[in-house]
């Protein structure tokens, strides 16, 4: 690492200092170093190395707190653990907080204290980006978000050719009304797409085109702007996030529409529906909901109808955790499910206790640490092996991604579906 300039600490250190952050404080004075947390967290179970217990990378913040913002810290930084922010240091926190957490926030649930772990890693990369040491492939996937409007750079024509070639196949299947509506405006429904569909998986476009067919939807994409995910959420720039954030915004205005659906992605769903009201400093003055609350409510008014005997193999899920342990949707994705499949069961453990699939906090786009983030998700894979389930229902696409990838390593045979496809494929029309 190249030495830090005095511009680039100053920088990072001004994070602690200004303004004073109390819950920031507070969470940093809060950790006991009682190790639980060394069990919930994957990259410990799996490496056995201290270094990768959660509290550690609470240290790492705290002890630059402590050096800098504290008067023992300055006068006798050895009585206190007070740490100098310096190559060495830049350097480790660039490996423990970018390359070694999910921010899954399960070691959250389990600390005896409640110390809010992930708040702190995502500081400790605030200070990282305000030094310009975000790990270059993560950096590269903001920037194609900011200078294209999605995060794969996907130009506008290849985009629309594959809308169309779905479309044709919808209409000629259900006819001339199973449209995919591009940049019409007034219509209810403002949908997004994680841009991995039309890259790698566009059927479960269809699939939930199939699904507002059903339900007689007045919907709409824009070209402009569909991407539903926002890695500013992960790079630790609030203000690349908050561009981020009020271009999707400013397009659900443009096109009139009465409800932003947020599609099958955790940390988007986390970034639009809660964060950026805080990034904007305004309420949207629009309805936020994700496509799963959006399913459910087509389900139980009779919008849609399902055959749950079309879906007979054994199905299992695997909870995202933006979407479960840090968004309430526990039960809304269980009934979903239920009203589709027939034959269900339950990984162990689930729910809010549900082990991260090892793909989240911006890791399946550092190839950096590719290698490591396959070896944590091993947890993930004999979790699913042990189900004996022949399919893995989950409704986030980076999730998806990195469970197709884990099936692959660990040869667990299954299938890997989206919730809309899950639905989709029972549907009686």
């Amino acid at each position: 690492m190249e030495k830090l300039t005095k511009q680039q600490i100053d920088n990072a250190i001004r994070l602690l200092k200004m303004p004073p952050d109390s819950k920031l404080v507070t969470h940093l004075n809060a950790c006991v170093h009682c190790g639980l947390c060394g069990e919930s967290c994957m990259y410990y179970k799996t490496m056995g190395d201290n270094r990768f217990l959660p509290a550690r990378k609470v240290e790492l913040v705290a002890s630059l707190y402590r050096k800098y913002c504290t008067l023992t810290g300055k006068i006798v930084p050895s009585l206190v653990n007070a740490r100098e922010l310096d190559e060495k240091m830049a350097e480790e926190m660039v490996d423990m907080l970018f390359g070694a957490c999910t921010m899954c926030g399960r070691c959250v649930k389990h600390c005896s204290i409640g110390v809010d772990i992930s708040y702190i890693v995502h500081v400790g990369r605030r200070m990282l980006a305000a030094m310009n040491l975000v790990p270059e492939t993560l950096q590269a996937t903001v920037n194609a978000a900011l200078e294209t409007g999605n995060n794969m750079a996907i130009p506008t024509e290849d985009f629309v050719d594959t809308i169309e070639w779905m479309e044709e196949e919808l209409i000629e299947e259900y006819g001339e009304d199973a449209r995919i509506p591009l940049n019409e405006t007034d219509k209810k429904v403002f949908y997004t797409l994680n841009p991995r569909e039309p890259k790698f998986f566009p059927l479960s476009i269809s699939a939930m085109a199939k699904i507002f067919f059903a339900a007689k939807e007045s919907w709409s994409i824009s070209t402009n702007m569909y991407d539903v995910t926002n890695y500013g959420i992960f790079n630790g720039n609030n203000s690349q996030a908050a561009q981020i954030a009020k271009r999707l915004h400013d397009e659900v205005l443009s096109k009139k529409s009465k409800v932003l659906v947020l599609g099958e992605c955790g940390h988007g769903t986390r970034a639009n529906r809660w964060e950026a009201p805080n990034y904007l400093q305004q309420p949207y003055n629009f309805e936020v909901t994700t496509v799963v609350e959006l399913i459910n409510d087509y389900i139980r008014s009779g919008r849609i109808k399902l055959d749950k005997s079309l879906n007979d193999e054994l199905v299992t899920i695997h909870d995202p955790c933006n979407l479960v342990r840090n968004g309430g949707l526990l039960s809304e994705i269980r009934f979903t499910v239920k009203n589709s499949v027939s034959n269900f069961i339950e990984m162990n453990p689930y729910g809010l206790d549900n082990f991260c699939c090892g793909g989240g906090g911006g890791q399946l786009a550092m190839s950096e640490y590719n290698e490591r983030r396959i070896k944590i998700g091993e947890i993930k894979a004999e979790q699913i092996r042990a189900t004996g389930a022949k399919i893995v229902a989950t409704p986030c696409h980076n999730c998806v991604d990195q469970l197709a990838q884990l099936n692959h390593t660990y040869k667990l045979g299954v299938k890997i579906k989206t919730l809309a496809e899950i639905v989709a494929d029972a549907i009686v029309l």
